[in-house]
């Protein structure tokens, strides 16, 4: 019996067009969409997963330990890059970059406090 794979991620928030735009700015390439009768959303794949924003109420994510909490992971090209992009948004924290057996690693938080770690391949 084959493992079950990931297919959709719903990110959730009030700001919708400042959330598309870190998640461009890592690299991703959303679509705005609207199913028949529902709300106007913004969809990207990868691979076989498909991450959605998704407008939602005012609100942050849990502390990173909290149950419920969601941290999302990008290997990316060029951290450097995106950091750039990052910085021309604003109010984005600018994070050491780290050295790992991994590759180089940085964890940032989007517009709604979501943990999201970037490795470089």
């Amino acid at each position: 019996m084959s493992q079950p794979e990931l297919s959709l991620v719903v990110l959730r928030t009030a700001n919708v067009l400042e959330m598309l735009s870190f998640y461009r700015a890592l690299g991703l390439r959303f679509e705005q969409e609207r199913h028949g009768s529902g709300v106007v959303h913004y969809a990207c794949t990868l691979g076989t997963t498909t991450i959605e924003i998704y407008p939602g109420t005012d609100g942050s994510a849990p502390k990173p330990a909290q149950g419920g909490a969601t941290m999302l992971g990008f290997r990316v090209e060029d951290i450097d890059k995106v950091l750039a992009q990052l910085q021309e948004l604003g109010n984005v924290q600018q994070p050491t970059i780290q050295s790992t057996p991994r590759g180089r690693r940085i964890v940032l938080q989007d517009f709604d406090g979501r943990k999201v770690e970037l490795t470089e391949f």
